[in-house]
């Protein structure tokens, strides 16, 4: 479990395949955290929830196994080395929750379509497949590649958030969050359940219905 705050920014420095051309890859990332990390402990990586295989405290790097499945839902099957990742350890109990509740399960990766600098902020609209319109509400929580977002605008295919200039500076997003990018998109947990409650007992979710009951609880 993650919160959606990010730790740092890591470069990945290796991407080797595991196997044919459509086998997983193992990512080596160099990070200032690497050398407090352990083997089998959790990273969120862009927002995707990964084990560590590999510590090399002296290089100050670790190593994950990304599998086929991962690279079929995220955006991983695209980088390449010397990417700029986001990267945030796991929640321990007992910590603040300045986010809100990330899985590091990537649901489905959105296109960047619009980058507007504001005075300011700055609003970047993603467009998502409207299959997952009832996870978003108006003021609802989104993690993009991991960080802990507000949906500002909401479409039927698209939302909005704006990110501050704190987050701008120690994020990935000046760097890779450019118009035709593609990024990792976790809908809110609860938003998932309620969604599902409504589907598990015959009914068709209805966005507008699903808002009034999500906020509501």
């Amino acid at each position: 479990m993650f919160t959606g705050i990010i730790e740092e920014v890591g470069t990945l420095t290796a991407v080797e395949s595991l196997g044919s051309d459509r086998a997983g890859k193992r990512l080596t990332i160099e990070a200032d955290l690497a050398p407090e990390l352990h083997v089998d402990q959790s990273v969120s990586i862009d927002g995707a929830c990964q084990t560590v295989v590999d510590v090399d405290p002296d290089a100050s790097t670790f190593a994950v196994d990304s599998i086929e499945e991962t690279l079929r839902k995220t955006t991983f099957s695209d980088l390449e080395a010397g990417a700029p990742v986001n990267l945030e350890r796991a929640l321990q109990a007992g910590d603040r929750l300045d986010g809100h509740f990330v899985q590091g399960h990537v649901d489905a990766t959105g296109t960047i379509t619009n980058v507007e600098r504001e005075e300011t902020d700055w609003l970047y609209t993603i467009q998502f497949d409207p299959q997952h319109a009832a996870y978003l509400i108006p003021v609802g929580s989104v993690s993009v590649d991991g960080i802990s977002l507000t949906v500002a605008r909401l479409d039927e295919d698209a939302f909005t958030v704006a990110i501050i200039p704190h987050t701008h500076a120690v994020t990935n997003v000046a760097e890779t969050w450019t118009e035709g990018a593609a990024v990792n998109l976790e809908f809110d947990l609860i938003g998932k359940y309620v969604a599902r409650s409504f589907t598990a007992s015959g009914e068709t979710p209805d966005p507008e219905a699903l808002a009034k009951t999500w906020m509501a609880d």
